[in-house]
């Protein structure tokens, strides 16, 4: 029983072989029954280690693995105990990022050169569920943003997707607000597409131009060169990625983000309709349907790599509490409540099977681990300032991490230990 070659076909790696096998051979020259019973404890906590993962880890980038576009020393010391040596992961894994300016492959890219391990499949931008609205994609779709949109857009399965730029060319008497803009012969070009829906994948370079055209779109029911309707109503099918209100660059204070322009564009459609400008969704952290199709990503990788352990709980590593760790313990309440309703978009996925979602919270961003902490934070509820989307509601319960941990390298080992895991 002590040679390396038994232990091995009990299941352990080669290097936990080998401290049993020594283990056993110091039995042989001590016959004290401590000795007997400290060495079947030692082997049976080798029995018990975790060879294939039950777990997965999503990963926010900003703040945990890069600044900017450096990357935190503490990540690659991380991710060389999450692949192996031929490069891959030893546990599922998905980068989960609210930015959407860009391609999925090029942030992969720059994941991998900047970590030092292959990144492919395991991106995930704000804009990545939007694969699973199909009905959608076969429609006349108007994106805002900046970055290559139509490219974005394309990748994702829409096939008739129009930019701000190209809507503005064939209406040049709609953008006024730039007076060095404005046409200098009246003339109005046929558009002959009506317009069925609006993506917002990020915040705009010209805002004053995407507010306009997109309130001209919808409250003309997706005719911006008519007059408006402002009895249609509830308007056009309004998509939205990304609702961080602001966010942290090389500035001292934070920057504007695409939350902020969805707060211009909900009340300018108010104050002018008296009504609430409607979503048909709302995609990137904290949405229920960004985790959602992030367990599908984990759940893919394990099917692809033959585990067979179901994947029980998601570690969600972040720096943002009302981002990452609202996110996070939203879904784990999801979860455990067992609440999944029918919704048409999940339809393309299949049911949640994780039980668990765990926060866990590292202090190499956003989080101030020094900031104060007021001793009751029931009474400090009123005075806080929720910086989240105007339909989701501040509950304090959702912004408790489950874990706080310096770096992510400290969550790694953290979650390896939690859930007991050697990788083979």
């Amino acid at each position: 029983l002590n040679s390396p070659l038994c232990l091995r076909s009990l299941g352990l790696s080669p290097s936990l072989s080998f401290l049993a096998s020594l283990s056993f051979s110091g039995l042989t020259r001590s016959s004290s029954f401590l000795g007997i019973t400290n060495v079947l404890f030692l082997f049976n906590s080798f029995l018990q280690l975790n060879i294939l993962p039950s777990f997965g880890f999503l990963f926010d980038i900003d703040g945990v693995l890069v600044r900017g576009k450096t990357p935190i020393p503490a990540a690659k010391t991380a991710f060389q105990k999450l692949v192996n040596s031929q490069g891959q992961f030893l546990v599922p894994v998905v980068f989960v990022t609210n930015a959407g300016n860009c391609l999925r492959q090029k942030k992969a890219d720059q994941l991998s050169h900047l970590l030092g391990v292959p990144v492919s499949k395991q991106v995930m931008m704000s804009h990545s569920p939007l694969r699973m609205f199909k009905r959608y994609h076969e429609k006349c779709v108007l994106v805002s943003g900046q970055g290559p949109l139509l490219d974005i857009a394309r990748d994702l399965g829409f096939c008739q997707p129009i930019t701000i730029e190209t809507l503005r060319e064939k209406h040049p008497l709609l953008d006024v607000v730039d007076h060095d803009r404005r046409p200098n012969v009246l003339v109005s070009v046929y558009f002959c597409f009506k317009i069925l829906s609006v993506v917002l994948f990020g915040e705009p370079v010209r805002w004053e131009t995407n507010l306009q055209l997109i309130i001209d779109v919808l409250l003309t029911s997706g005719y911006p060169g008519n007059p408006y309707h402002r009895e249609n109503y509830p308007h056009i099918p309004v998509l939205a990625c990304n609702m961080d209100l602001m966010w942290v660059a090389e500035a001292q204070s934070p920057r504007f983000g695409h939350g902020t322009f969805m707060v211009c564009l909900e009340n300018i459609y108010k104050k002018i309709t008296g009504k609430d400008l409607k979503y048909e969704v709302l995609m990137g952290k904290p949405s229920k349907l960004t985790y959602q199709y992030a367990e599908y990503l984990i759940r893919a990788q394990a099917a692809e790599r033959q585990w067979k352990q179901p994947i029980q709980t998601l570690y969600a590593v972040g720096d943002n509490l009302m981002t990452d760790v609202y996110g996070a313990n939203l879904y784990n309440r999801y979860l455990e409540e067992n609440s999944r309703k029918d919704n048409s978009w999940e339809n393309e996925l299949a049911s949640a099977a994780a039980a668990h979602c765990r926060s866990v919270l590292v202090c190499t961003g956003v989080y101030n681990p020094h900031a104060e902490v007021p001793l009751d934070t029931r009474e400090s509820i009123t005075e806080t300032v929720f910086h989240g989307h105007r339909d989701f509601r501040f509950d304090p319960g959702l912004v408790e991490p489950d874990h706080i941990v310096p770096d992510v390298d400290a969550a790694v080992d953290l979650v390896f230990q939690l859930e007991n895991f050697a990788p083979n």
